[in-house]
């Protein structure tokens, strides 16, 4: 059973199916709000649990770049056994480890234990994320109603960024570094009652099958590419422990493509990406993903090291960014998508998203947040909140239900390794200009630069790959071969 055929049978089932749909909407994105707040509540209490564990500066990064590992490199395998063993099972499994590790992480003694749960709570966030999504997408059908979801989706997502940067900082300051974790612990549970409770069961068509060689593959090289960006960033590109990982990313990566070739029930069905607009949106979704991550960390840096900001101070000036995402996302989006079409929603997205960072591009040692800071992340903001709907409405547009998962998680993978990616290469050329130039505000600077040329590519991209009309169609084919599926 899916969602959308809970209640087919039952007189006044049009009532009924709906409240079910807005009900587990609802919960849907609260899942997703939990799993958002939990990524950015963790980097203001950075300081404290270093000094309170007595981390070294070398192992601290692994608090964040553990969970990025995990979380990462498992979106695609976790998408996938969704579609196979049922995602509202996936999301209860999923939603319970990850209370689980919640747990273990505020109740932590050592660095080795926090950063072993911490890993745990990625590779749970894995297999909540694809799922979550996936179950937005086969509940709503295309149109109106879905792309009315995804814009909520999109919402809560920066909703929780938000919300954890500005908790972060009054429960580290008032509570102490372990609330941070231990506040996910009731709410996970919550979530997973009312899972069980409001969504129900969904079986995949057929026999599971699962290609283990392709998990296997996948995830080991999506690992082995979030570890080197990760160690090039700290110790250099140069590093040998770092070229390793990067040349074992690539090697398996090819022999993935290679496996699944071959395969009969393959982890990743090219088939995917004969249509344009699955292909330009996983791309966009990429690039978009390298700007996002690295214009808020460029922000909160040049807040607190240029202008003087404290950490609390700094969490609230980062408000508008995604609360205007909350804004557009809700009231703005879903029409947008309907009037304009995916291409150019996406386009004037991405638009956006390029001006801001150019207005970032002029940040200087004399500048002023609501000069230098203020329009840029609302430009930005605006940007993500059509470019990242539009991008999910095209990547799951006309695949079946039974693939929804795969299509999320592959979504999901491609924002994540460009957030990876981006962030790497930014902060070490940030930093290489910071050095040669002798000013923070310069590399800062010259990072949003190049962030402005990634968006234009995406623009040029999408422009050169979609056409309007032959998308308009596509999408309308799709659709009705959905409507004659069994």
């Amino acid at each position: 059973m899916t969602l959308s055929a809970s209640t087919t049978s039952r007189p006044g089932n049009g009532s009924h199916r709906r409240a079910a749909v807005i009900t587990a909407l609802g919960l849907v994105c609260a899942a997703q709000f939990v799993l958002q707040l939990d990524f950015s509540i963790v980097n203001i209490a950075l300081p404290t649990i270093q000094r309170e564990l007595g981390f070294v500066p070398a192992e601290l990064q692994w608090i964040v770049t553990g969970y990025a590992l995990t979380f990462g490199s498992l979106l695609l395998l976790g998408g996938r056994i969704g579609d196979l063993l049922g995602r509202r099972r996936t999301l209860q499994l999923g939603l319970g480890a990850f209370a689980a590790a919640s747990l273990a992480c505020g109740l932590s003694v050592s660095s080795a234990m926090l950063i072993g749960a911490r890993l745990v709570q990625g590779a749970a966030a894995a297999f909540v994320s694809p799922s979550a999504l996936a179950l937005l997408a086969a509940a709503n059908p295309e149109g109106p109603a879905r792309n009315r979801a995804i814009s909520l989706f999109q919402a809560a997502t920066a909703a929780g960024a938000s919300a954890g940067v500005v908790a972060g900082g009054i429960l580290v300051e008032f509570v102490g570094w372990r609330s941070i974790f231990l506040v996910n612990v009731p709410i996970v549970v919550v979530l997973v009652l009312l899972n069980r409770a409001v969504i129900p069961g969904d079986t995949a068509r057929g026999r599971p099958q699962l290609d283990v060689a392709g998990a296997v593959l996948v995830t080991a090289s999506g690992a082995a590419l979030i570890y080197g960006l990760s160690s090039g960033q700290q110790s250099g590109f140069a590093a040998i422990p770092t070229i390793l990982a990067l040349a074992a990313a690539a090697a398996l990566a090819v022999l993935f493509v290679f496996v699944e070739r071959r395969a009969s029930a393959p982890m990743l069905p090219f088939a995917y990406f004969r249509s344009p607009t699955h292909r330009a949106s996983i791309g966009a979704t990429a690039l978009v993903g390298v700007v996002i991550v690295s214009y808020v960390y460029f922000v909160s840096l040049y807040l607190q090291h240029v202008l003087g900001f404290s950490p609390l101070l700094t969490g609230i000036a980062v408000i508008p960014s995604p609360a205007t995402v909350v804004v557009i996302s809700t009231l703005v989006t879903r029409r947008a998508i309907g009037r304009l079409g995916v291409k150019w929603a996406l386009l004037l997205g991405l638009g956006l998203i390029g001006f801001g960072q150019l207005w970032f591009a002029q940040l200087s040692p004399s500048g002023t947040y609501l000069l230098n800071v203020l329009p840029g992340q609302v430009l930005t903001a605006a940007g993500i909140a059509l470019a990242l709907p539009a991008a999910a409405v095209g990547a799951t547009s006309g695949v079946a239900s039974t693939e929804q998962g795969l299509a999320s998680g592959l979504l999901n993978t491609a924002q994540q390794m460009g957030a990876a990616v981006g962030l790497a290469v930014l902060a070490t050329v940030a930093a290489a200009w910071t050095v040669r130039t002798g000013s923070l505000s310069a590399g800062y600077a010259l990072a949003y630069l190049l962030a402005s040329g990634i968006a234009l590519i995406a623009v040029l991209g999408v422009a050169a790959r979609l056409n309007h009309r032959v998308c308009q169609e596509e999408l309308a084919r799709q659709r009705a071969a959905m409507g004659r599926d069994p």
